[in-house]
């Protein structure tokens, strides 16, 4: 595996909420972290089917056209009863139609629609996962991945104002409130020195972001 040798980094995302966290979870290890949106860099198209063909899309964009390593992550929400959709194509559901921006509410309802079609009613058949894969990707190419799932259950109606995208109607599982419901540390749960509640060994933490970062955090930054 290729060392991590700098401290500054391009992330490959105009997503506002992706890059608070990031800088949230990297903030321990004294990285500069800026983003494409940032300095008005173009995404570009993806269309890959798997989380790591678009996080590489992206992060291969992004250090071509800074000359920086970059870092991408590429997530979904992949619901069981729809036979793991909307799973790559999870923001590609919240495209408005005339194609302005994104509604995550339209979203949400899109899924429980779906799932409603499936006759999906008891929580057992409301069962999925959201899914981060991060790619760090250097100039010349060479990419690293880590990948992180946190699973739970999709409720209706949504709730909570906190988070983004597709988080007031997934409740991840061993808690009672949604991504929606929780201050970004406490989605995360997850720092260089953070233990499991027993206290038994190292916390992979909570959202599927913070698990996908700890792998990454373990493997290259020590």
């Amino acid at each position: 595996m290729r060392q991590l040798d700098t401290k500054e980094i391009i992330l490959a995302s105009h997503n506002a909420g992706k890059l608070t966290e990031i800088r949230e979870l990297m903030e321990p290890y004294g990285f500069n972290i800026t983003s494409v949106g940032e300095k008005g860099l173009p995404e570009p198209a993806e269309d890959g089917t798997t989380f790591e063909e678009n996080a590489y899309t992206k992060a291969y964009a992004a250090a071509g056209a800074t000359g920086m390593i970059a870092l991408s992550d590429d997530s979904g929400l992949c619901v069981d009863a729809l036979g793991g959709d909307p799973g790559v194509y999870t923001a590609d559901w919240a495209e408005m139609p005339d194609g302005c921006g994104r509604d995550f509410l339209m979203a949400m309802e899109k899924v429980e629609t779906a799932l409603a079609e499936k006759g999906a009613v008891n929580p057992d058949q409301r069962r999925g996962y959201f899914c981060a894969v991060l790619c760090l990707c250097w100039p010349d190419g060479h990419a690293e991945y880590f990948r992180g799932e946190a699973h739970g259950q999709l409720v209706w109606p949504p709730r909570g104002e906190l988070g983004f995208g597709y988080d007031p109607v997934f409740q991840p599982d061993g808690h009672t409130r949604t991504f929606g419901e929780m201050e970004s540390s406490e989605k995360h749960s997850w720092s260089p020195d953070s233990k499991t509640d027993s206290g038994d060994g190292p916390n992979e933490g909570l959202s599927h972001r913070a698990r996908a970062f700890a792998k990454f955090a373990t493997e290259l930054l020590g």
